[in-house]
């Protein structure tokens, strides 16, 4: 496991002074804005020779795959030289993220009238969640930085993930979540892995402004997606689409929106891409939000996009169920950088996306069905075409929200459900228990099909 130099720097979003006084929460004290990692060492050489050489680091990457070592096994840290930061590698925390599957989607291409339609399951990762990509980066930062603890505010992803890192890692860590407002499934993974956990009477914003003030006063270290360490790791989903897609740029990725940190990773992976020229062109990159939820979408359209219109959050997606999304600004210049779009979904919408997603064998968490839903939708705007090659990003497994699924298919989630959505509904069947009654059932599911077809 080879050690290397430190590259990184910090730079603000607001002043872009480099390497600036900072909070303990990751902002510059000049201006307050957020910070993010960036790399001084690319643009040497006066743009007279590329400082990396792309082909043969896409081959270098692909032949990590079959590697021992525990750090290629990452499907992060393979990548390393586009998140140069740690001066010695020996710090890495991994537990094998990364490397998650790209589907095609053969029935929801036809529905929504797109060719080439794809999800990246990021909920494939060791915690079913995108948060690994992210966490193995700033939790290797935290244990090389010499920190004891850790901390977060979460709706459950970020936690479960902070807390199976840190233990790997040793370090204790702390978690505030909203009281009642997540998934048994998410709150057991945290406890499972041992977190502190505080269940305060607030939301997920709420934790996150208290979290912010516990950190200027304790010595404990921020692992949240304001952390630009962090966003280094999620970067990698982006690079890793590429290679799957053969290094054939789609033309849109479509991310869910909720704090913003993944969109914001994704987009500044591809923007790093292309300057460095491993990329010849930039893919829209399109953010869509709950409903209920939809502070990005509001400040796009009141704002354009210049200051944040927070909302108070409410969606059954709780992963996204947030009003004050920290990385708005980062999320802001991806749009503008790449062309997208930013639009809202229902709770119906999301419903209806999510079963259409597992009905082809795949399955995925509430939050991440707002891709497919949020698709729908810009295909009857005419912004995605036909012919067009779209890439779904989904970040959350689908067992990680069980009681939503139950409640779905039993028809208690959304009792007002279109009767299109409703047709997704699979109830589990009462029977007797004897062959006989069993027979029946399939004999009744077999003419249904067979007069469905006629």
């Amino acid at each position: 496991m080879a050690s290397k130099q430190k590259i990184a720097q910090l730079r603000c979003m607001g002043c872009s002074s480099l390497e600036p006084a900072q909070t303990a929460d990751f902002r510059c004290v000049q201006c307050g804005e957020l910070l993010e990692a960036v790399y001084p060492a690319w643009q040497q050489n006066g743009g007279k020779q590329r400082p990396l050489n792309p082909s043969a680091l896409k081959k270098a990457w692909l032949q990590r795959r079959t590697s021992l070592d525990p750090l290629d096994q990452s499907g992060v840290w393979r990548f390393r030289e586009l998140l140069p930061i740690l001066s010695d590698l020996r710090h890495a925390v991994t537990l094998a993220e990364g490397n998650t599957p790209l589907y095609r989607l053969q029935q929801s291409a036809r529905q929504s009238g797109v060719e080439q339609l794809y999800v990246k399951h990021l909920g494939m990762n060791p915690t079913g969640s995108f948060k690994d990509t992210g966490m193995t980066t700033v939790i290797s930062k935290a244990r090389e930085l010499g920190v004891k603890w850790v901390a977060c505010a979460s709706t459950g992803n970020t936690s479960s993930s902070m807390a199976a890192y840190a233990a790997r890692a040793g370090l204790k860590c702390l978690v505030l979540v909203p009281q009642d407002k997540i998934s048994v499934g998410k709150l057991s993974q945290t406890l499972e892995y041992g977190a502190i956990v505080c269940q305060l009477p607030t939301d997920f914003d709420g934790c996150l402004q208290i979290l912010s003030q516990v950190v200027q006063q304790a010595s404990i270290y921020l692992v949240n997606s304001a952390n630009p360490y962090r966003l280094e790791g999620q970067k990698t989903a982006a690079i890793e689409m590429l290679e799957q897609l053969g290094w054939n740029v789609p033309d849109h990725v479509i991310v869910p929106g909720g704090n913003l940190g993944n969109s914001s990773a994704i987009g500044k992976a591809l923007l790093e891409l292309h300057e460095l020229g491993f990329i010849p062109h930039l893919p829209k990159v399109s953010v869509i939000q709950a409903e209920g939820s939809r502070a990005l979408v509001r400040t796009m359209q009141e704002t354009k996009g210049e200051s944040l219109v927070s909302v108070k959050a409410e969606t059954l997606a709780t992963a996204i169920r947030i009003g004050s999304p920290v990385s708005w600004r980062k999320a802001v210049n991806v749009l503008r950088a790449t062309g997208g779009a930013c639009e809202y979904v229902t709770e119906q919408e999301i419903a209806a996306a999510k079963a259409q997603i597992g009905a082809e064998g795949i399955g995925c968490e509430p939050a991440s069905a707002v891709t497919l839903a949020g698709l729908y939708n810009l295909r009857k705007q005419g912004f995605v075409k036909p012919r067009e090659t779209v890439v779904l990003m989904l970040t959350g497994h689908v067992l990680k929200d069980a009681d939503y699924i139950i409640r779905f298919h039993s028809g208690q989630l959304l009792p007002e459900a279109s009767e299109a959505m409703k047709s997704f509904c699979n109830p589990p069947i009462k029977a007797e228990a004897n062959p006989k009654a069993v027979i029946e059932v399939l004999e009744r599911f077999t003419n249904e099909k067979a007069g469905a077809l006629a």
